[in-house]
């Protein structure tokens, strides 16, 4: 009974090598992947901080050119010199304010600013999302192909060894989409 289950000597010793390989793969699609997630959780943070500073910047503009118009009603009622040119002060640097509050380049913190790089951390983090796909799918095809490879020094047929490192060719085919076009199926 052992004679028929004992496949050459040299065959097992190559597939042993194959599943090393597929294992080292997976341990490296593994980190790829989880790297990949960590980031995305960390763009989204990030975008998510700056989409609510870019409300917080629209509301503190709103607020600010609403008490300027009302000043400007004001300004329109009043007679004393003095009173109008303080009021028309006011009323230019709110406008100034709520001009910065809309665009401010120096600092890059203006409402357009903020919604730039807002816009392009939501980029960063689809990319890493995309990334993260690519190595899940790769790590799964990894943990089938070391199945169907260890299936075949049991059973003696090498036609799964092939099936094996098929799957590993694939895997690695995921892992470069990973790594370099990220969005080409995703």
């Amino acid at each position: 009974m052992s004679e028929h289950f004992e496949a050459p000597e040299g065959g097992n010793k190559k597939i042993a090598l194959l599943i090393a390989i597929l294992a080292l793969m997976l341990a490296l699609a593994e980190i790829g992947g989880k790297q990949a997630e960590n980031e995305a959780v960390a763009k989204n943070i990030e975008a998510s901080n700056l989409w609510a500073f870019f409300q917080a910047k629209t509301i503190r503009g709103t607020t600010v050119r609403t008490a300027s118009e009302a000043m400007e009603i004001d300004l329109a009622a009043t007679i004393d010199p003095a009173a109008r040119e303080r009021m028309q002060k006011r009323i230019d640097g709110w406008k100034a304010t709520a001009a910065r509050y809309d665009s401010e380049p120096e600092t890059n913190e203006g409402r357009k600013e903020l919604m730039a790089r807002a816009k392009a951390a939501e980029h960063e983090r689809d990319d890493y999302k995309a990334k993260n796909e690519n190595f899940e799918i790769a790590s799964g095809l990894l943990q089938i192909g070391i199945v169907v490879a260890s299936a075949s020094i049991i059973t003696g047929v090498v036609m799964l060894a092939f099936v094996g490192g098929g799957l590993g060719a694939l895997a690695l085919g995921f892992m470069s989409l990973a790594m370099f076009a990220p969005h080409l199926l995703f």
